[in-house]
């Protein structure tokens, strides 16, 4: 290695690390399945260093992150799918190609008129534009291989996704199509719909199933009322989470007073403990 640059030196690291004869034995098993998980894993993480503002934290876990595109990058040219510099390239080339309004005949060099306005609306109309237009240029290079299988607006959005974020990319993609509600009422609507339903299920003991499948309509219909409010989902039930454990963190503490522990009280004891930390936060205590 003859290069000083730390990206040039990490990878280097990862190909030794991948050395069939002199590697480690845990990097060298490793394959694109076996690290996915992990990816995700250290997105997570690196979120959670951002929600905690631990700022220092954060940059060792965006290293974490780093890594798992570095060994991807490496598995890839091992197999001679690509190769780091070609995972660079082709993130430039659609950075360019999808940003018109910042590099308007595709090039680094080229520059918008100073003065010119950008809107938030016009960035997404031409982001969809240009991945449609990708789409069609990727058909043509497979000669419509598979021209028997129909072509459906959804298919793109990857089932792999976590659920939420995927029930909001389906829901955000139908919008595009025009499948959407105009206002909140029938959001609202249909959410008490759907709770209705579930009721109705749940009383009329309905197969496992069939409740499951309920349920999951509401969440799918609550998502679609964030979307509709522009709340993120994620965010409100990640604070709903943190609520939560802040308040039973309380309740343990009050327990602890009074020479109580938090397995041996009954629900009623519970309960009036919860109501005592709901008040508190209502008064600011």
């Amino acid at each position: 290695m003859n290069s000083n640059k730390p990206i040039d030196k990490l990878l280097y690291i990862i190909e030794r690390l991948r050395d069939p004869e002199t590697g480690c034995p845990w990097d060298v098993k490793q394959t694109y399945e076996t690290i996915a998980p992990y990816t995700i894993e250290e997105a997570y993480e690196v979120v959670d260093a951002i929600e905690k503002k631990d700022h220092q934290h954060l940059g060792e876990e965006v290293g974490d992150l780093l890594l798992q595109v570095m060994l991807y990058a490496q598995i890839g040219k091992e197999a001679s799918h690509f190769d780091f510099d070609e995972i660079v390239q082709m993130l430039n080339q659609k950075l360019l190609r999808r940003h018109p309004h910042v590099f308007p005949d595709g090039s680094a060099e080229s520059r918008i008129k100073p003065g010119t306005v950008v809107t938030e609306e016009q960035v997404a109309e031409n982001w969809n534009k240009v991945k449609a237009q990708e789409k069609l240029s990727e058909k043509a290079k497979t000669n419509e291989k598979d021209s028997d299988v129909p072509s459906h607006i959804l298919d793109d959005v990857p089932t792999a996704m976590a659920p939420m974020l995927r029930a909001l990319k389906l829901q955000k993609k139908a919008a595009q199509f025009g499948f959407d509600w105009s206002d909140l009422k029938p959001v609202l609507a249909k959410v008490n719909e759907e709770v209705a339903e579930l009721n109705e299920a749940i009383e009329e003991e309905h197969s496992r199933d069939a409740v499951m499948g309920e349920i999951g309509d509401v969440l799918f219909c609550c998502i679609n009322l964030c979307r509709h409010m522009k709340i993120d989902a994620e965010d409100a039930l990640r604070s709903t989470n943190n609520k939560f454990v802040r308040r039973l963190n309380r309740v343990e503490d009050i327990l602890t007073s009074d020479d109580e522990k938090i397995g041996d009280v009954n629900l009623e004891r519970l309960d009036e403990c919860w109501d005592q930390v709901k008040e508190e936060e209502r008064r600011g205590s």
